[in-house]
């Protein structure tokens, strides 16, 4: 049997390694450390208010879900609206990522948003579509297509050693 202080450790490895598909993740979670599931939530719980945790958040795989099509589209907005812009375009629900970036010497864009489709025919309708009903056609654009899907992933704090318990590093 797994010491309380070996399953919260193991507790903190499977944590990073994202939520079990399941109805019931924590439960899951229980049954793999030895803690009940009330306990499990607890300690989730705990280490949130600690700052341990600071968020908990879902990483979609738009590649399995069919959207193979994947856009940057790239704005260069004028520095005094770019916050208003962003929050317009991100409150449109047509992206799922609107962030600021720093210009750069030779990269003038400061405002980057991710839109997915099923083909590129379909992102570049709805690139059209959000850059029309926000009025965006004024700004400078560019859409970047993406070429190679990367592994999305959260940061390793903590790793399992051969007894099941974790470590952390």
């Amino acid at each position: 049997m797994m010491s309380v202080q070996n399953a919260e450790q193991q507790l903190k490895f499977l944590l990073q390694q994202g939520l079990p598909l399941d109805s019931r993740p924590y439960r899951v979670l229980a049954q793999q450390t030895g803690l009940s599931e009330e306990q499990v939530l607890q300690r989730i719980q705990q280490w949130q208010q600690e700052g341990l945790i600071r968020r908990m958040g879902a990483i979609v795989d738009h590649h399995q879900l069919g959207y193979n099509a994947n856009a940057m589209l790239v704005f260069d907005i004028p520095t005094e609206q770019v916050d208003l812009v962003g929050e317009t375009i991100a409150a449109s629900g047509r992206v799922s990522l609107c962030y600021r970036r720093p210009r750069r010497p030779g990269w003038h864009y400061n405002l980057f948003c991710m839109i997915h489709g099923r083909c590129r025919d379909q992102v570049l309708q709805q690139i059209a579509q959000l850059r029309q009903s926000l009025g965006l056609s004024v700004f400078p654009f560019q859409i970047l297509f993406s070429r190679q899907q990367f592994k999305q992933c959260g940061g390793d704090y903590f790793e399992s050693d051969a007894k099941g318990a974790a470590n952390g590093n």
